[in-house]
């Protein structure tokens, strides 16, 4: 079996936001629309304060809510454990949105440029129509992962089968692979590192974990 998660060391993460940005040109998601971004996290009491930078969005969950609520199963989790969007079948309705207890989904509306009157070269390459009037979210690059597939490369080794974020990532923060392979660096970095996941008393069973110490 295949399982892809995303793993997260926040030791690691200085909240550049360049996997925000690698996401937002990838994708040519439009203005007020983005799948990845990091949230800055100060904690305590001064002068005993912490600073965090935490990268969100798409779980990518074991028992996906939005999956549940949707009328017309657009959305589906797939057997490696990337959940997806079929845009043929989404009818916007947004029950996905209401249900996330992530905030991870978006509805747009029109396909507006990200600056200016016109669109951007990356905009005109990737910029989907089918994703106007339907709900939109992160899908870890499944275009990338299902290349590197069909081109014999590795998901989370080879950049080409890796998400935009986690190749783009300058201090190493974000790795991806299939926590099912004892092997995978993803797999490594959790049996060494305590972890956590957001929200996981919910059931969801996220596909994103977060490093935060070693295991002593």
């Amino acid at each position: 079996m295949t399982r892809y998660a995303m793993v997260v060391d926040l030791r690691r993460c200085v909240g550049c936001q360049t996997c925000t940005a690698a996401c937002k040109h990838t994708n040519a998601t439009p203005p007020g629309v983005q799948w990845r971004w990091v949230l800055d996290v100060e904690a305590g009491e001064f002068p005993d304060v912490t600073r965090s930078f935490v990268p969100v969005g798409c779980q990518h969950c074991d028992e996906p809510p939005c999956e549940t609520v949707c009328p017309t199963t657009a959305t589906k989790k797939r057997a490696d454990g990337l959940v997806t969007i079929d845009y043929d079948l989404c009818i916007g309705c947004a029950y996905c949105s209401v249900a996330c207890p992530y905030n991870a989904r978006y509805k747009v509306t029109r396909d507006t440029p990200a600056y200016g009157e016109g669109k951007m070269a990356n905009e005109v390459k990737r910029t989907d129509p089918a994703r106007i009037g339907v709900a939109t979210k992160c899908t870890f690059c499944s275009d990338r992962i299902d290349y590197g597939h069909a081109h014999g490369l590795v998901p989370g080794v080879d950049p080409d089968a890796t998400p935009a974020c986690a190749n783009a990532c300058i201090a190493s923060a974000l790795t991806f692979g299939d926590i099912d392979d004892p092997d995978s660096k993803a797999s490594r970095l959790l049996r060494e590192n305590e972890h956590f996941r957001m929200h996981e008393e919910l059931g969801t069973g996220p596909g994103f974990f977060y490093l935060w110490e070693k295991k002593q």
